[in-house]
């Protein structure tokens, strides 16, 4: 065997507990991002279960009695600014009790395609723990079907395929047991937890950054002064409510008056 391809067996050699080393760390930094990641969805969503149940229905049936003063108002003035305020505050109605009534009903009838099916199954084949070689390999596939299992139940093919491209292009593409292919293996292994610290990364910022997060941050301010600010909007839109109800009475009276 040529010395020069001795010296590379040995620097691979060498050079590998290094990199498994890299590759724990990168995949423990990963299962850390993918729990606060998971812990923060919880929170958020238990949030927003909250302020919909709370505050949401009030905004839409807010908004429909706007909707319904706004058309009765077609009939007293009929003119083409009281027709188009009636369309945009219909329009406004469906939004909102879409967004407090829609979101629960699409979770309760989800029912993955055929198509999303067979990719889990997929995935599921070849990163399944019991499927491991070793311990550390296990503790990253619970990891990886726990990923699976979150992307299927929200319906995102993108990541289940990601998760079967990575494999095959780690396991499938890369042939051998010797240092050097074992060596290659690790250092994508690496590149693409790498890549996936980035992306929940980029999605936690995302998050905090919506209505939702900042409401909610906003409630635990509020918290802290003895304060419940869902409450409180709940009240201020019931206010508005019989306010609205008042309005629509009132439109009502005018037009029994005028013969309409």
């Amino acid at each position: 065997m040529p010395a020069e391809i001795v010296l590379q067996q040995s620097a691979n050699a060498a050079a590998l507990p290094e990199w498994r080393e890299q590759l724990a760390a990168a995949r423990n930094k990963l299962a850390e991002r993918e729990s606060e990641l998971a812990q923060l969805r919880a929170q958020l969503m238990a949030f927003e279960g909250r302020y919909l149940r709370q505050v949401g229905i009030l905004y839409a049936e807010l908004d429909e009695l706007e909707a319904r003063i706004a058309e009765r108002e077609v009939a007293l003035y009929d003119s083409e600014s009281a027709r188009r305020r009636a369309e945009e505050t219909r329009q406004q109605a469906r939004a909102t009790h879409e967004a407090a009534y829609g979101e629960a009903h699409e979770a309760e009838e989800f029912e993955p395609p055929p198509s999303l099916k067979t990719l889990f199954r997929e995935v599921a084949k070849r990163i399944h723990p019991d499927f491991a070689r070793d311990d550390d390999e296990q503790r990253h596939f619970t990891l990886l079907m726990a990923t699976a299992n979150s992307a299927y139940r929200r319906g995102d093919a993108e990541t289940l395929q990601r998760l079967l491209d990575d494999h095959l292009e780690i396991h499938a593409a890369i042939a051998g047991e010797d240092d050097a292919a074992e060596l290659l293996r690790i250092t994508r292994q690496i590149r693409h937890a790498e890549r996936d610290i980035a992306v929940l990364e980029s999605e936690r910022e995302t998050l905090l950054a919506g209505d939702i997060a900042q409401l909610s941050i906003d409630a635990e301010a509020a918290a802290r002064e003895h304060r419940d600010l869902l409450t409180e909007l709940a009240s201020s839109l019931r206010e508005q409510i019989a306010d609205a109800q008042r309005r629509f009475e009132f439109v009502d009276r005018q037009i029994a008056a005028h013969g309409r």
